[in-house]
């Protein structure tokens, strides 16, 4: 009589990965000592002034392992005493520059505390006492880093948005034939939106100013090629290329993509990828390089809102 092996109790054993949220307020300063008053501000901007800005910041914790024998990768209790001893509790209501040696800027190895900077410093703090894959910090809802442990490795991306009408139809069938395939979007005097872009950028952090690339640079790029091209325009007709290829979400993405990857590399990073969402319920995604945050749990987008 053959045995059969019976499921372990609980899902003991099975592997699975669990997402932890966090918020902190914090503020900080980008000034670097070595340049003149003058040069600070030209490269940083308003995050240059004096004594500083702040931000409410969200973490998303990921953490992979094996159930054990009460259902859990982790004990929750111990995984949000972990994140608030090694970092909330040591960065809430604190000034960023001043709070880790990590951002001392007047030793040669300190760095500004920049938003991929500071998920870089997190990861180095709580991956000892936890078993990480990834972590995404917000600073704002427009603005995070995503982190996957590479030494110098990380992720920025910026959100936009635009609004635009387009028709789907293609030029060469009937009105009748792009209606049997795009329904109600191929009506001839088409139809708007409200797009949210994420432009996300990869590259190595700056060991001194804690940036994958230049934020103010990256921000005006996306400006340039992207929203003022396409904001407050029917697609079809006012952008030369959608005058022969159907401005669908998946085409726009790609087009941004294409519009974007060069300037962005001219600028010292990488463009990882583009997503454009069209709708609450419609939303296209398309990578410039080989995907890696795929492999980030989907949870890391879910926990934030849109």
């Amino acid at each position: 009589m053959t045995e059969t092996k019976s499921p372990a109790r609980h899902g003991q054993g099975r592997g699975c990965v669990i997402t932890r949220r966090a918020c902190f307020s914090a503020s900080h300063r980008y000034w670097l000592p070595e340049l003149s008053a003058d040069d600070n501000a030209a490269r940083f901007g308003p995050c240059a002034l004096a004594p500083g800005h702040g931000h409410n910041y969200e973490l998303i914790v990921s953490m992979a392992g094996g159930l054990d024998a009460d259902g859990m990768v982790l004990n929750l209790s111990e995984v949000k005493h972990a994140i608030r001893n090694e970092v909330t509790g040591q960065l809430d209501f604190r000034f960023l520059n001043e709070a880790w040696p990590e951002f001392d800027v007047s030793t040669p190895a300190g760095c500004l505390p920049t938003t991929e900077a500071l998920v870089r410093v997190i990861w180095q703090r709580l991956s000892p006492h936890l078993p990480i894959t990834a972590l995404r910090l917000y600073e704002q809802p427009g603005l995070w880093s995503d982190y996957l442990g590479h030494p110098m490795d990380a992720f920025l991306t910026i959100r936009t948005h635009f609004a635009a009408a387009h028709r789907l139809a293609r030029p060469e069938l009937s009105q009748e034939e792009n209606e049997a395939i795009y329904g109600k979007c191929a009506r001839p005097h088409g139809h708007g939106h409200n797009y949210l872009v994420d432009v996300t950028v990869r590259g190595e952090i700056d060991p001194r100013t804690g940036m994958v690339c230049d934020l103010s640079a990256l921000q005006r790029l996306v400006d340039d090629l992207v929203v003022e091209p396409f904001d407050h325009t029917f697609l079809n007709k006012d952008v030369p290329f959608f005058e022969e290829c159907v401005p669908t979400a998946e085409n726009i993405a790609l087009h941004v993509a294409d519009r974007l990857s060069s300037p962005i590399k001219a600028i010292g990073a990488s463009l990882h990828k583009v997503r454009l969402q069209e709708s609450p319920n419609n939303a296209a995604e398309v990578y410039a390089e080989t995907p890696q945050l795929e492999m980030s749990p989907a949870a890391l987008d879910a926990v934030a809102a849109v």
